[in-house]
This record gives structure tokens, sequence and C-alpha cells, in this order.
């Protein structure tokens, strides 16, 4: 569930090699955007790492402003990870990580929260499933009682993937100028402080998708809540068992909210669907990319 999140992006974050990397770190902090390394060095995987990132954080910066569909967010998030696992078997790469030990820490940190962020968003993908059957079955039988109950609960469950949204991001800005500071310090090649660049700007990137898809899905979800809370509006029960004692008029619009709550409702399946195979995938990649981290890193020891 999503409050296993919360703890998990508290890690403590590996140290940077030296003190006097703070004050750059505090400036790469504030520039995490605007990294740009020069082109003609670039090896093209590197590159390519470099195109996948910008677009996947085009996507997220876009679906600030307008509705998203959630399944390209994953869609960008799986060509950056494959992007990365690319750029993870260049010895270039490899040989910078190893080099660069607190580089490869703040990854392997800042990955296992991405990947607990993945778990928890498909375990409430799970709730919300199961919240809008019993909404769905409630509302054809005309149950109040278990409407009201089945809204609440898919109220809480939009609630929770708000807050993963909400953490996911945070950690994003919290891993991110450890990365920059631990690829940046002053023995560090001109290698490594490329590699980690790149790296950190990626890891940016998957944070801020990752927070758009959960917030588009909670859009999605938020939508389907507030028809259902609408077709449970205050009306005697009896009203719920027969339409007879209703007039014309009143028993249109009782019909019309349950049809749009329907809508909604299978709006909210469709994309619950998308999601489960989608985030799946991104979550496996989360992992494969961290245990190709871990390869890396314990090489070094």
């Amino acid at each position: 569930m999503a409050p296993s999140f919360g703890r998990s992006i508290s890690f403590p974050l590996s140290p940077a090699r030296s003190s006097s990397s703070k004050p750059r770190a505090a400036a790469a902090a504030r520039h995490i955007r605007s990294i740009s390394l020069p082109s003609s060095r670039a090896h093209p995987l590197l590159a390519h790492l470099q195109n996948t990132t910008r677009a996947a954080r085009a996507w997220a910066t876009a679906g600030e402003s307008m509705p998203t569909s959630p399944s390209s967010g994953l869609a960008h998030l799986d060509a950056l990870h494959a992007a990365l696992a690319e750029l993870l078997l260049l010895p270039e790469a490899r040989a910078a990580l190893q080099n660069g030990s607190a580089t490869a820490d703040c990854l392997l940190d800042a990955f296992l929260a991405l990947a607990d962020a993945h778990g928890a968003f498909q375990e409430a993908l799970l709730d919300l499933k199961r919240h809008a059957a019993d909404a769905r079955a409630a509302l054809r039988r005309r149950d109040a009682a278990r409407l009201a109950s089945a809204a609440r609960a898919q109220r809480s469950a939009d609630k929770d993937i708000a807050r993963l949204a909400s953490s996911v991001r945070a950690a994003g800005a919290k891993f991110v100028p450890h990365l920059l500071a631990a690829g940046s310090s002053a023995a560090a090649s001109v290698a490594e402080v490329e590699v980690s660049g790149v790296l950190a700007e990626a890891v940016a990137a998957v944070a801020s998708a990752s927070a758009a898809v959960f917030s588009a899905v909670e859009s999605v979800s938020s939508a389907a809540t507030t028809a259902v809370a609408s077709s449970t509006s205050k009306k005697p029960a009896a009203t719920l068992i027969s339409l007879v004692t209703r007039s014309k008029a009143s028993a249109s619009s009782d019909e019309d909210r349950e049809v749009a709550a329907l809508d909604k409702l299978e709006d909210l399946d469709e994309c619950i669907a998308t999601m489960e195979a989608g985030s799946d995938k991104v979550f496996r990649s989360i992992l494969q990319t961290r245990v190709a981290l871990l390869n890396i890193h314990t090489q070094t020891c």
C-alpha cells in the first residue's frame, strides 16, 4: 500500500566524497533541469539516454497543465529504462561508476525508492479495481448503503495514489542533488562527471514521469468517484428500490446519474487494465536497473 513508500524514501543517502562538493551540490540542485553535456563528446548511447530523458520529462511537464494518458507515460518510462540498460552495458559507463562508488551508492538508493513506489502503485491499482467492482455492483442493485461504502473506499484509494505521486516527486528532488554532488567531487574524472550528470537527469525524469502517471490515474479514478458519489445523493431508500413513487423528471435524472457513474467506472476499468500490464513491466525494469547497478558496484568491493 501507499504508506510503505513513505517509509522507504527516508533511507539515508550516501555522503559525498568531499565536503568541498557541498556548494556545487547546492548549485546543481537549483539547476537540475538545465544540465547539458556537450553532444560532440557524448557516446551515442549516452546521447540516446539524454534524448529519452528529455522526452519523458517533457511528457511529465505537459501533464502538469493538461490531462495526459497514463499509458503514454509508461511508454516513456519503458523507453527510458531500456536506454539505461543499454548504457549500463557500456564499458566506459561501467568504469565511471566503478571509480565513482558514491555515485553508485546514490543510484542504488534512488532506484530502490522508485521500485518501492511502483510496487505500491500496483497494490493501489488492485484496491481501485476492487472498489470499482463494488461500486458497479451496488449501482446495478441500487443498494444505497453499499454504494456509499464503495465510494468512501474509492475516495481513500484516490488519496493514497495522490500521496504516492507527491512522494515519488519528492524522492527525485531528494536523491538527485546528492547524486550530482557524488559525481562532481574533486576526485571525479571527466567521464565520471559526464555519466553522473546524465544519470542524475534520468533519475529526475523517472521520478517526475512516475508522479505524472500516478496523478493521471488518480484523475481518472477521482472522476469515477465523483460520479458514484453523485449517484448516491441523499434520497429516501425507497426511491432506490422503486421508480414508481418518483416523478418522471426525477426518475430520469437519477437514471442519468447512474448511467454516468457506470460510464466513468468503465473508463476506470479500462485505465486499470492498461496500467496493470504496463506498470508491472516498468517495475521489473527498475529492479533490473538496480541489479545491474549492484553488479557494477560489487565489482569495486
